[in-house]
C-alpha cells in the first residue's frame, strides 16, 4: 500500500509505464518491487496493459480517490491558518511543476503533471505539486551520478568528500532550472512562504 499511495498521483491520471516505474524505484531492488506490484495485482487495485504499465483499476481509483480525502484534510488542519498565502503558493508551485515537464526525465514524466480534483483546495493543490517536484530532484540526482560513472548501488554508499560533493552541486543545478519560470521575487515569495508553513 505504500507504493499504491506514492504513485496517487501518476494512478488517478494516468497508467505508469515501465520506464517511470524503474526510474522511480531506482534505488529498490527489482524484486522487491516486482512483489509489491504482484502484491497490487491480487488486491485488485491496479491492472497491466498490454505494453506492460500499469494503471489503477475501478476498486483502486476508489481507494486512491479516499487517500486524497485524506490528505486533502490532512492539509487543511495543518494550514488552516495560512489560507491567505496557500493559493499563491499552489501558483507559483504549479508554474514550477509545469516547467518541469520540459526537463524532467523517466520518473518525473511518469508522476507528473499530478492529478487534481476538480474544486480542490489550494493547500491540496500546494501538497501535491510538491510532492511530485521531489521527482525532477530525484532525476536530476541520477544524471548526476551516471555521468559520474556510478551506479544506483554505488551511489547510495558514496560517503562525504570530492565526488559526492560534485554530485550534489550538479544535482542542485539541474534541479533549480525549473525554477526559472518564475522571477527572482517570486522565488523568494515562494521559499519564505513554504518556510512559514507549519510542518
Amino acid at each position: 500500500m505504500r507504493m499504491f499511495g506514492q504513485l496517487r498521483t501518476a494512478l488517478l491520471a494516468r497508467k505508469v509505464p515501465t520506464a517511470g516505474l524503474a526510474a522511480i524505484y531506482r534505488y529498490r531492488a527489482a524484486g522487491d518491487v516486482r512483489r509489491d506490484l504482484e502484491a497490487l495485482h491480487a488486491a485488485g487495485l491496479i491492472d497491466t496493459t498490454g505494453d506492460g504499465a500499469i494503471q489503477a483499476t475501478g476498486s483502486g481509483r476508489v481507494v486512491l480517490a479516499e487517500m486524497y480525502e485524506v490528505s486533502a484534510g490532512i492539509a487543511a488542519g495543518l494550514w488552516a491558518g495560512e489560507k491567505g498565502s496557500l493559493a499563491g503558493l499552489s501558483n507559483l508551485a504549479g508554474r514550477v511543476a509545469g516547467a518541469a515537464l520540459v526537463t524532467g526525465g523517466d520518473a518525473y514524466l511518469a508522476m507528473a503533471p499530478p492529478y487534481e480534483p476538480a474544486g480542490a483546495a489550494s493547500g491540496l493543490l500546494l501538497h501535491t505539486r510538491l510532492s511530485v517536484l521531489r521527482y525532477h530532484r530525484a532525476d536530476a540526482h541520477a544524471v548526476a551520478w551516471q555521468a559520474a560513472g556510478l551506479t544506483s548501488a554505488a551511489i547510495s554508499q558514496t560517503a562525504a568528500g570530492p565526488v559526492r560533493e560534485a554530485i550534489e552541486a550538479e544535482t542542485n543545478r539541474q534541479a533549480g532550472i525549473p525554477y526559472a519560470a518564475l522571477d527572482p521575487d517570486e522565488r523568494m515569495t515562494f521559499l519564505a512562504g513554504l518556510a512559514a508553513l507549519p510542518g
